[in-house]
């Protein structure tokens, strides 16, 4: 295959030319990767995007060898640093993981051996590739880990991976990629599911690594924010074949492809709030019934006869920048513009809707028990001293680091766990104060979307069972009659079929999975909904989907949402209000707009300068927090932010913060605000 011409030439490590891959099933291959090529050189970053099921990972993984049982490599050309990789025997193959191209894999809580110590993990690279031994070894390591940002690294080499939190784990996955110098570094989904300052920051020492050792870097993601800013060149695939490939700056002015352009229509913006997100009809092909022509064309808004009966070879339509299109000359760009506006109320025309949800001063304190007889000697502050307020048809937003309490703050308003101090009213009913019976009546007006709709569905029971279970556990409906109606109305209420009742878990996609989820929530009929991280593992077309169902319910059934996310571009899109907490407190909170815009903490000014823009000219600046959160066990005198802060005062760290309104409803929790 023809590359894309350089506009300055460096020298190539990988070279990739017609890579095919498939996977055996029964007595057939069935092909997930198709005459896929690309290139990278020193110094620069490739960044694959796409959504799940497209062929990234497989890709990254043959270039290893290191394909699943199933999988074959049944074509193409591997080229590292001039070598042959499918040519190679197994035993020189080891020598190339590791010593000459590397990966961080995308969960480092599987990747890392739970009975070996940190230490022990990146030793056996420095044995394997450098001959390192002993002392030696464990000095190297702790360079290693100090070098990725791991604080008092001497101490973290003797503990286990248990012992870290999860961005800690990923620094360790990064030091046990880069320990034997490689020239390549494969990293795929390097920040899914990390909140954002811990993302700035794994992004920001990916950057400098790669300066540091002129790497070249293969980026496997789907978060368009990454790409942005990371990447050099960007490559976007789709079913096994790679669509566009371009420049970052074009790609990011002018996409040419049609399922480039949906991608970013279906993200939502902090600079875009509001309307219904643009999603792509249907889902990428299965493997088994790979289209003829263009394998984009069943969900593509221009795609015409010619279309479905011919693979489109590449065009140059730029510098550097090629497209697989049949109607990429005709095809003007349509970025952003393309949601629909949401009919609502203005400001002010309606009276206050009344309150679902009224929390005050609540507290969830674990107790720290030891020795044989198991006594507390202390408590786990996870919440301290919450309140909130939502009213019917509102979104609450909870934003924060992982760690500072938002999902055990879901749970305690569920009564999921027992609450320390503090109220909770639903509807006007106190909830501590209720028996048991009267508990059980009003778990109905309240549920709770899981953040893994897969872990959170019974696999040996059918979607219809697992819906009716709830309904006949509290008393929705009558007979098995009523039942099956009700449980066929909700299905179709989600965009699912009702055919879907008779299917199990397993024979579903993550975001219909996630619908599933949705319409054992609203089975029993809320008025208020927990919604824990429901998109943050999902591709931006399959939450787009997502986040346009919530919305459209919320107007059609008058829902309350308390919603638990990172994600502050979902927080724009979706909520009324946002609370941003930080070990256990809410430290500000206001409406979206004085929050997101204007905000006035110094913990919400670093959290909204990690946001990756996808405006490349409006990057904003890092404020980098030093250290880590703070044991809730343990928390810091004063405020609990000031060790980290960059404007802290000697007042900061003698006494909490009053609470100050700065409005009639944004208030802020800090010493800057007498």
């Amino acid at each position: 295959m023809n590359r894309a011409p350089h506009a300055q030439e460096k020298e190539t490590l990988l070279e990739v030319r017609d890579l095919s891959i498939a996977f055996a099933s029964g007595r057939s291959l069935l092909m997930a990767v198709d005459r896929v090529g690309l290139h990278v050189a020193t110094g620069e970053t490739l960044a694959l995007l796409g959504e799940s099921g497209c062929g990234k990972s497989a890709t990254a993984l043959a270039l290893l060898r290191l394909l699943p049982a199933a999988g074959r490599i049944v074509g193409g050309q591997v080229s590292f640093a001039g070598r042959d990789l499918l040519a190679l025997p197994e035993t020189e193959m080891r020598g190339v993981r590791g010593g000459g191209m590397a990966m961080i894999f995308q969960e480092p809580a599987t990747s890392l051996n739970p009975v070996l110590t940190i230490g022990h993990q990146v030793a056996e690279v420095l044995v394997r590739h450098l001959g390192l031994a002993g002392s030696e070894a464990r000095a190297r390591a702790f360079e290693l880990l100090t070098a990725v940002g791991i604080a008092d690294a001497a101490r973290r080499l003797d503990e286990y991976p248990f012992q870290l939190s999860g961005g800690m784990k990923q620094r360790v996955m990064i030091a046990v990629a880069l320990a034997a110098n490689p020239r390549l570094l494969i990293a795929d989904e390097p920040t899914t599911a990390l909140d954002v300052t811990m993302q700035a920051q794994i992004l920001e020492l990916l950057r400098r690594l790669q300066v540091e050792r002129a790497m070249g870097m293969l980026l496997i993601t789907h978060d368009l924010g990454v790409v942005a800013q990371l990447a050099t060149r960007v490559g976007v695939m789709y079913a096994g074949e790679i669509v566009e490939e371009a420049p970052r700056d074009s790609f990011f002015s002018s996409p040419r492809h049609p399922y480039t352009q949906k991608l970013f229509a279906a993200l939502p913006d902090l600079a875009r709030r509001g309307g219904r997100l643009e999603t792509i009809p249907g889902q990428v092909p299965p493997l088994s019934g790979m289209p003829a022509g263009c394998r984009f064309a069943a969900r593509c808004a221009h795609a015409w006869q010619h279309c479905r009966e011919e693979a489109p070879d590449w065009r140059l339509v730029g510098p550097a920048h090629r497209v697989r299109c049949h109607l990429v000359d005709g095809l003007a760009a349509q970025i952003g513009g393309a949601a629909s506006p949401v009919a609502s109320a203005p400001a002010g025309s309606s009276p206050p809707a009344p309150s679902v949800l009224s929390v005050t001063d609540l507290c969830v304190h674990f107790p720290i028990r030891r020795g044989v007889l198991q006594r507390t000697v202390g408590h786990v502050r996870a919440v301290d001293g919450v309140s909130l307020e939502l009213a019917r048809g509102q979104t609450l937003a909870l934003v924060g680091e992982s760690g500072c309490g938002k999902t055990t703050v879901g749970k305690a308003v569920l009564q999921l766990l027992p609450v320390a101090g503090g109220s909770v009213r639903l509807l006007g009913e106190e909830l501590g104060a209720c028996s048991r019976a009267a508990l059980r009546q009003l778990r109905r007006r309240m549920q709770m979307i899981f953040q893994d709709p897969f872990a959170s569905l019974n696999p040996r029971l059918a979607v219809g069972e697992i819906i009716g279970e709830g309904m006949r556990a509290l008393g929705t409906t009558v007979d098995r009659r009523h039942e099956a109606a009700a449980i066929a109305a909700v299905l179709q209420q989600v965009g699912l079929d009702p055919a879907a009742a008779e299917r199990y878990p397993h024979e579903f996609s993550g975001g219909q999975r996630q619908r599933i989820a949705i319409a054992r929530a609203l089975a029993v009929q809320p008025d208020l909904v927990i919604c824990d991280e429901p998109t943050s593992a999902l591709d931006v077309s399959v939450q787009a989907q997502i986040l346009n169902l919530l919305a459209s319910l919320q107007v059609e059934l008058g829902l309350a949402y308390l919603f638990i996310t990172h994600n502050f571009a979902v927080v724009d899109h979706l909520a009324d209000l946002v609370a941003v907490m930080y070990l256990g407190r809410i430290v500000e909170q206001g409406t979206v707009d004085e929050v997101l815009r204007s905000p006035q903490h110094p913990y919400t000014w670093a959290l909204l300068s990690a946001v990756p823009s996808l405006r490349l000219e409006e990057q904003p600046e890092f404020v980098r927090l030093p250290g880590e959160i703070p044991s809730p066990a343990n928390p810091p005198a004063g405020c609990h932010f000031h060790p980290r802060c960059r404007q802290a005062m000697v007042t900061c760290g003698a006494r909490y913060p009053q609470k100050t309104a700065l409005s009639g409803t944004h208030s802020v929790s800090c010493h800057l605000y007498p």
